[in-house]
């Protein structure tokens, strides 16, 4: 290289149109060691393809060449009235990492962007949904029962599963919840467990970095992050895939996750609440939902009674919702006759508070003059398959795990191969269920190794 000018301190060559190399100053060096190049060799790989294009168009060609931990812009050019072309080259090392990290930070602004509008759009569907908590209305001693465990449950941070038949109001409570809390000022972030693809449900949950796969050309904050010092409901929790569970088990037990494509930890302050109109006896038994995450989940159970055990609330349901869809209708009532209410009184309601709903607006639609009339809004005749009951699901499934588990460990409460270890609690809330189940009384080997 020193027999070349030198004079330059950019790398500076010369190349036949065939492509050899003809010389090169010292500059050029590191270039031509990257590209493992010598003189009066023919250039290869990316230099050759840019010579090509510059012979045949007969312009400039320039690209931008990674040396090691160098960046340079390259240029060959063909030299007017000659055969040959000149090649320039520009160490823009300083350069694109000014680019890069201004990159990295207009990704981040939009990041942050996109993170408080989303956060913005669940606050507001927010303001919009405690204003309308229809389920919740009601005075009977099964209501005021429900909302004295809304009461006391709220002022925690403990993880919530709602569990009842469809049309029960399991999200009311979980906004109820919410904005009860000391997190009422964060958002309440929601995903249906069941409406999303397979493939598309971890990256709605996590999140992904950019290029974690094809199509992902920005990263994407997910809703566990988003709901980050707020509260994250998770409906239709049953459908959530098994592969998925373990995920949100390492969320529920440590704080933290990873996204799609990451392989950084990101901790995150979120109360979780759940919920499901299935049976997770049965899902635990087909092996499609986890035994250690039910126990995560169920740390504080609650039932959201169907509408026939709610009989005394129906009437102030029912002018509640008259009222409501009267005015946006534009028809006025001004009070539901006593047959009517008694006819409503009567019905099972399958489909619950969302029935009755549907039905009293139907019937605004259906009804002329002052009365309600309920004959062509629904058929109370209509055979109905029974609702699947719930009331005794979790009570079922803890009373099942429990025994099962004391006969595998043979009584055993603690320590390693203990019931307790097993099914990832506490020994000393393990002793109260058996106490809360009474399964010593139907158990007396329990009764024996409890009292060993």
């Amino acid at each position: 290289m020193a027999n070349f000018p030198d004079e330059n301190p950019n790398p500076v060559m010369r190349l036949s149109k065939q492509g050899r190399l003809l010389y090169a100053n010292r500059a050029s060096e590191p270039l031509l060691q990257s590209w493992n190049q010598r003189l009066g060799d023919s250039i290869k790989g990316e230099g050759k393809s840019m010579l090509i294009e510059a012979v045949k168009s007969g312009a400039q060609q320039q690209e931008d060449f990674y040396c090691g931990d160098k960046v340079f812009s390259v240029v060959i050019a063909p030299l007017p009235g000659s055969d040959n072309l000149n090649v320039y080259a520009l160490d823009t090392t300083g350069k694109k990492k000014v680019e890069l990290a201004l990159q990295s930070a207009l990704d981040e602004v939009r990041l942050l962007k996109n993170c408080l509008q989303q956060e913005n759009y669940y606050l507001q569907d927010e303001i919009k949904q405690v204003h309308g908590a229809d389920a919740m209305i009601g005075n009977s001693k099964v209501q005021e029962k429900l909302l004295q465990k809304v009461r006391q449950v709220a002022k925690t941070d403990t993880t919530v599963l709602i569990s009842g038949e469809t049309g029960t109001g399991k999200e009311l409570l979980a906004r109820a919840i919410h904005a009860a809390s000391r997190r009422k000022d964060r958002p309440l972030v929601k995903i249906n467990c069941a409406t999303l693809p397979v493939g598309l449900i971890e990256n709605e949950l996590f999140g992904h970095e950019k290029g974690a796969f094809t199509g992902a050309t920005a990263r994407k904050i997910g809703r566990f992050e988003l709901a980050d010092g707020g509260t994250i409901f998770l409906d239709e929790i049953a459908d959530l895939p098994l592969e998925l569970q373990a995920k949100l088990l390492r969320v529920l037990q440590e704080g933290e996750l990873e996204r799609v494509g990451g392989n950084s930890t990101i901790a995150v302050n979120v109360r979780v609440i759940a919920a499901t109109n299935r049976n997770l006896a049965d899902s635990i038994a087909a092996g499609e939902f986890r035994e250690d995450l039910f126990y995560r989940l169920n740390v504080f159970p609650i039932l959201s009674p169907p509408l026939r055990n709610r009989k005394n609330d129906i009437a102030m349901l029912a002018h509640h919702f008259l009222q409501k869809y009267g005015a946006k209708i534009g028809k006025r009532f001004n009070s539901i006759d006593a047959p009517v209410l008694a006819r409503l009184q009567a019905y099972d309601w399958p489909g619950n508070v969302r029935e009755l709903e549907n039905i009293i607006e139907r019937a605004i639609v259906l009804s002329e003059g002052s009365s309600l009339h309920l004959e062509e809004a629904f058929d109370l005749n209509i055979t109905r398959q029974s609702p699947q009951r719930v009331e005794k699901t979790l009570r079922e499934v803890e009373q099942e795990m429990i025994q099962n588990a004391l006969e595998v460990c043979g009584g055993k409460i603690e320590g390693d191969g203990g019931v307790a270890t097993r099914l990832g609690v506490a020994p000393s809330t393990l002793r109260e269920r058996i106490r809360k189940y009474g399964l010593q009384r139907r158990m007396p080997a329990v009764v024996r190794y409890l009292s060993a």
